[in-house]
């Protein structure tokens, strides 16, 4: 009996990431699809190559993407982009909207950004239980004049799903800046845990940020 719960486990641990993975890229796969219904009808790969084959939309995406990126690049192309922000910078309920979401795409996409600058170890939600966060920089406007000392902005994800969690500011002295890529430390959020990553070859006691 132990060598077939053995064996369930480990035929377990080979699937279930297999395929929580190929659902995640059929869900991915079928929304960009999507995408071929702006072509005309005529145009679309089912109908001029007699089957479905699924990923064309994929393609199309990439090219569409590709295509506003050389739009957007080029003089012009620069000008009609302002044009269009400051028209829906006009719009009330779509300018708050539209700002939220592009300072957020900014700071992910931006050559010259980095969300999530190093991994650190911070206490939370109370003194004396650690976690994972993220520094993503330091208050600013109006938050500083009511922060005495060095304050570091934080991002805390929750687990598995990194993509919710929470925006703090937390004294630098309390956060420790962990020698662990961004990567390393997302991979150890999501797997809760159980993906560690390697230690480093020397861990200074308190490593400055």
């Amino acid at each position: 009996m132990s060598s077939i719960r053995r064996w369930l486990l480990a035929g377990l641990l080979v699937l279930v990431p297999l395929a929580i993975t190929l659902s995640v890229l059929d869900w991915i796969v079928g929304v960009l699809d999507q995408t071929l219904l702006i072509l005309p009808a005529a145009w679309h790969p089912d109908k001029l190559l007699g089957l479905h084959i699924p990923g064309f939309g994929v393609l199309l995406a990439l090219v569409i993407v590709l295509l506003m990126g050389a739009i957007a690049s080029n003089f012009f192309g620069k000008k009609l982009v302002l044009l269009g922000n400051s028209m829906l910078h006009r719009i009330p309920i779509v300018r708050s909207i539209y700002s939220s979401v592009k300072q957020v795409s900014d700071t992910l996409f931006s050559e010259n950004g980095n969300a999530f600058r190093k991994a650190l170890l911070v206490q939370w939600p109370r003194e004396g239980v650690w976690t994972i966060g993220f520094l993503t920089g330091v208050p600013g406007g109006d938050v500083v004049n009511h922060l005495p000392g060095d304050y570091l902005s934080v991002y805390v994800p929750t687990t598995p799903n990194p993509t919710g969690g929470y925006f703090v500011m937390l004294r630098k002295s309390d956060c420790i800046e962990l020698k662990m890529s961004v990567d390393q430390a997302l991979t150890y959020v999501i797997s809760m845990g159980v993906v560690v990553p390697a230690k480093p070859a020397v861990r200074p006691l308190n490593p400055p940020l």
